[in-house]
């Protein structure tokens, strides 16, 4: 299949496989590669104390009978104030199983649903002189782009400056993309080259 390339010189075509591109959209599967790419970042480190972890409560903290108060065996019982904790949440991992297979399949179908709703804008390249905001800001608008995915092979320092500050745009190396980012962006801008890298890595 053809994809459209933006030019200086005006619109081209570059031939890309079907398989990367042309891939069909399957749901359920993107559903499970972003939900287990997002599980896999929480840290799971939510740790509270239980009876039995709280320092003290060895003694029994008045008499069985007598003064008036309900019963008591520890002042470490969660009804009691500095006591444990009913259920206490202990560190956890979070991680989901993915195969790779599985994953790479994900991304082909993301792209490829970005190129049929076209969302997915291809340049020959993209680069600025220096690290300006206000420079990147303006090819940007030429290109009628805001909320955008920057995916560059070989970004340089400049481009990478120059989008810290702007809300809604992020730049990364063809090798950094992730099912998460590919769906967070309205669109996907790319280079010719980074299309090729990534049809080597998912053919």
């Amino acid at each position: 299949m053809d994809l459209n390339v933006k030019t200086a010189a005006g619109a081209q075509t570059i031939q890309v496989s079907d398989d990367v591109f042309g891939a069909e959209y399957k749901q359920s599967l993107i559903h499970q590669v972003v939900t287990a790419y997002m599980s896999a970042a929480r840290s799971g480190t939510k740790a509270q104390k239980n009876r039995a972890a709280v320092q003290g409560g060895g003694a029994k903290p008045f008499r069985q009978k007598g003064t008036g108060r309900a019963r008591a065996g520890t002042s470490r019982s969660p009804i009691w104030r500095s006591g444990g904790v009913n259920f206490a949440a202990t560190p956890r991992n979070y991680e989901q199983k993915i195969n790779r297979k599985m994953y790479r399949g994900a991304i082909r179908s993301i792209l490829s649903e970005l190129n049929r709703q076209e969302r997915l804008v291809v340049v020959d390249e993209i680069s600025i002189s220096q690290p300006k905001t206000k420079e990147l800001v303006g090819k940007l608008k030429d290109m009628e782009l805001k909320d955008v995915l920057v995916v560059s092979e070989n970004p340089d320092e400049n481009l990478y400056l120059a989008s810290r500050n702007l809300y809604g745009v992020d730049v990364r190396d063809v090798e950094e993309i992730d099912p998460v980012s590919l769906v967070a962006y309205e669109h996907v801008l790319v280079t010719e080259s980074a299309v090729k890298k990534l049809e080597e890595r998912l053919a």
